[in-house]
């Protein structure tokens, strides 16, 4: 079996941005919307704006230049190349933290964080840093059979962890990142030290728990995104393929498809760039585009959406809730994670946070962390 772990940067063909351009420049516009918010989905005025700034504001090859300070490598498991970020810290006995994007993220979301979690003012709370793309997305490999999904790609983590050299780690997740850490949690306990989510699922418990007025009311944001905010998940969990023709082939489509996630999804008043400003939107886009994953990352929720198994997790697990972002009663995650040792509710940020607060994200990680070193 091919364990090579080689050097890998990113190196984007000039004609792919040529092609990039003259594709934004010739889009042919839908009309626009009849109401004056989003909820018919992304406003025209804005997406023109935004791929305006996209064709023509937007340095690639200056995020590249940026990526490219970041230690990436490739690496092949069990037929799936991946891609993955891999950043030692300077104190040796860093504690090693695997870290999982979701969608529409990528693991350029973590770049904020990266210096501050390798490299402290305080040698004790140093992380060497591992941030993997997920199979599918951007410069990791696409599967080329079904069957790859959250329990799949948590055997896919604990083996490069181990290729990397960490018998033992601690492990942090959002979005599908939150399922991935879960299920290693359950899959990978003995060689954990606990595991930290933003976005805990579980399942109700069979007896009756008292629930707060917090618990409540995420329970019905909840409800009111599966009636208002969850046709991306059903057509992605559904027909992937039949979407990506139009994504694959349209980058104003793409960048649409990610920005009202983003939009949606962060803790702001209605400005997106308070939360996320526009060059790491785009960031994203391009990732996406570049490397026309937009077909192989939705089809993880035609892998796994609905399907993914809840295994209890016994070991010591972290959960910072921030108010943009889904949350599930803390009576239902005791259920499921039967050692919750810290339970945060905060005051800002969205399902971002490495972007959106990224300061906040670094603390949240370094006082769950501090006790299990």
């Amino acid at each position: 079996m091919d364990t090579e772990i080689t050097p890998f940067r990113i190196e984007i063909p000039q004609p792919d941005l040529a092609d990039l351009r003259a594709r934004l420049a010739a889009t042919r516009w839908p009309d626009a919307e009849t109401v004056d918010d989003w909820s018919q989905g992304v406003p025209l005025a804005y997406l023109r704006d935004l791929c305006g700034y996209w064709a023509d504001g937007y340095d690639w090859r200056a995020t590249e230049a940026r990526l490219n300070a970041l230690a990436q490598y490739r690496t092949e498991i069990d037929g799936t190349p991946i891609h993955f970020l891999h950043i030692r810290s300077p104190h040796a006995d860093a504690l090693p933290l695997l870290v999982t994007h979701g969608w529409p993220g990528t693991f350029a979301e973590f770049e904020d964080i990266v210096a501050p979690l390798t490299n402290p003012s305080e040698p004790g709370e140093a992380f060497h840093l591992v941030c993997p793309s997920l199979p599918g997305f951007g410069f990791s490999g696409r599967p080329r059979r079904s069957g790859i999904g959250v329990e799949r790609i948590a055997g896919l983590w604990a083996a490069l962890m181990r290729r990397l050299g960490y018998d033992r780690f601690a492990a942090h997740g959002g979005d599908f990142g939150s399922f991935v850490t879960a299920q290693l949690g359950a899959s990978a306990a003995d060689r954990l030290a606990g595991i930290h989510i933003t976005m805990p699922f579980a399942a109700p418990p069979e007896h009756q728990v008292q629930l707060s007025e917090r618990d409540l009311a995420g329970l019905a944001a909840l409800k009111e995104f599966g009636r208002t905010e969850s046709g991306y998940s059903a057509i992605q969990s559904t027909r992937p393929q039949t979407l990506g023709y139009g994504l694959a082939d349209s980058p104003a489509g793409q960048l649409a498809w990610v920005a009202e996630k983003y939009w949606t999804w962060s803790g702001h008043d209605g400005d997106l760039e308070k939360a996320i400003p526009r060059e790491r939107l785009l960031d994203a886009a391009s990732i996406y585009w570049l490397t026309n994953t937009a077909t192989s990352s939705a089809r993880l929720y035609w892998e796994s959406h609905n399907k993914a198994a809840m295994p209890p997790v016994e070991i010591p697990t972290g959960c910072s809730l921030f108010p943009g972002d889904a949350r599930m009663p803390k009576p239902w995650c005791e259920g499921r994670f039967r050692d919750l040792r810290f339970w945060h509710d905060l005051d800002r940020g969205g399902h971002f946070p490495a972007i959106e607060c990224p300061d906040v994200l670094v603390g949240e990680l370094r006082e769950f962390f501090r006790p299990l070193r």
